[in-house]
């Protein structure tokens, strides 16, 4: 526990406490500047760095602090990197696994013929296509309503407890975590956009079928506005099923960031 009380403290202790402080708030600082949502341009980096110095004013008293004094240089700048890639490892699965609603979202745009059409995607402030910005949308939504970020915040602040500051992290384990997570990624995006790009195959086809019939009619005049009506139609049809699969999509995250921050392999 730590000792340190604020009324009447010393001035002397004052840069101590000032240090111990900014060690704290590195692990929330690190995820939540990278975490889905919490990343995104519309939320100022310093809403971001004010919001994880609140969040570390309130567990201050109760982090188990090491004791910089007698540590060298090496020592605490091994500390400063461990505390960094923890906050930073939780962020970037985070963002991988929502990765799959931008990838099922590309492959549906351009089987649609809606590569073109291109927003500001908020997350990474970029141009991106229509239906991937709107499905991560989407994705945001469903994870906010389920409280995920709350869950994410929660653990991070309970991994005080059993990953105290000083614990050297493993890059295997979070590695490994992070290949995982890739691969559920492809898997996921895949059974998202699955039926979208099934329907869409059928019309073209069927539009392949029409224009091979009859080589007069204009192909592009024909199928490319069949495909534009389809793609929101099969897009309404699919969304029950796309919002379960986010839904398992937010859950299966969570789970894996649990799996690491409760890993035995933190030494």
């Amino acid at each position: 526990m730590n000792n340190l009380t604020f009324p009447g403290l010393d001035l002397e202790n004052l840069y101590q406490v000032i240090l111990l402080f900014f060690f704290s708030s590195l692990r929330i600082t690190a995820l939540v500047i990278s975490m889905p949502f919490f990343s995104t341009s519309f939320i100022p980096l310093q809403v971001r760095i004010v919001f994880s110095m609140c969040v570390t004013a309130f567990i201050f008293p109760d982090i188990v602090l090491p004791d910089l004094i007698d540590m060298n240089i090496l020592s605490i700048f091994m500390i400063i990197l461990a505390e960094i890639g923890l906050g930073l490892s939780v962020g970037f699965i985070l963002s991988i696994m929502f990765s799959a609603a931008s990838v099922s979202g590309e492959k549906i745009a351009s089987t649609a013929g809606l590569s073109m059409a291109n927003m500001v995607d908020p997350q990474s402030g970029g141009q991106t296509l229509i239906i991937s910005t709107v499905l991560s949308l989407f994705l945001i939504s469903i994870f906010l309503s389920l409280d995920g970020h709350l869950f994410i915040i929660k653990m991070i602040i309970e991994s005080y407890r059993y990953l105290p500051i000083g614990m050297s992290l493993n890059f295997q384990e979070v590695s490994n975590a992070g290949i995982y997570a890739f691969g559920r990624m492809l898997y996921l995006g895949s059974l998202i956009m699955l039926p979208v790009v099934g329907g869409m195959l059928l019309i073209n086809l069927a539009g392949g079928i029409i224009t091979r019939s009859a080589p007069t009619l204009n192909l592009f005049s024909f199928i490319f506005p069949v495909t534009l009506i389809s793609v929101f139609i099969f897009l309404y049809l699919a969304l029950g099923t796309i919002g379960n699969a986010f839904s398992d999509l937010v859950g299966m995250s969570i789970n894996l960031i649990d799996n690491i921050l409760h890993s035995k392999e933190y030494k």
